[in-house]
């Protein structure tokens, strides 16, 4: 009889202390998702994704973005045309940015930038400038660290000279 009744209270503690622990976890934020989130190109040739993210919780959120870019430089001349020379080059490769947000609410608002891809060792002939002619950026995805959500944002492009 004592080696049942201390099975059973031996059992009842491991329950206790089982369930102590599970009501001391830390809450999950499952339900994070994206409310919207669209890209653009600035003045600089750099993608900006901005976002609104609901369900985070009150953590700092961390955010990655990463996408492929296509960027053409060109020389211009004093007259701000650029010649029939073929002196442009495009350059493609991956680009990546984030940040770290503070929620309110549960919520976050943002913008994270990425890129554009340098010039490399292109260089114009005396008496002409080097631009950034067009940038596009296709396969963006912007990401939320801490709870592992994504969302994809359409393909984004800005042409600065016609080349």
């Amino acid at each position: 009889m004592r080696r049942i009744l201390f099975s059973m209270a031996a059992a009842t503690a491991l329950v206790a202390v089982t369930v102590g622990s599970a009501m001391a976890a830390p809450p999950q934020t499952s339900g994070a998702h994206f409310m919207s989130a669209s890209g653009s190109v600035d003045s600089t040739g750099a993608l900006v994704v901005s976002f609104d993210e609901a369900g985070v919780g009150t953590s700092s959120i961390t955010y990655t973005l990463t996408a492929d870019a296509t960027a053409t430089y060109a020389c211009i001349n004093g007259g701000g045309n650029h010649p029939k020379a073929a002196n442009k080059e495009t350059h493609a490769g991956a680009v990546s940015g984030g940040g770290t947000f503070e929620p309110k609410h549960g919520r976050v608002t943002g913008s994270v930038s990425a890129g554009p891809i340098s010039a490399g060792s292109f260089t114009c002939p005396s008496g002409q400038r080097l631009v950034l002619a067009a940038v596009s950026y296709t396969n963006t995805v912007l990401t939320d660290t801490q709870n592992n959500v994504s969302v994809s944002i359409a393909d984004t492009s800005r042409t600065f000279f016609a080349v």
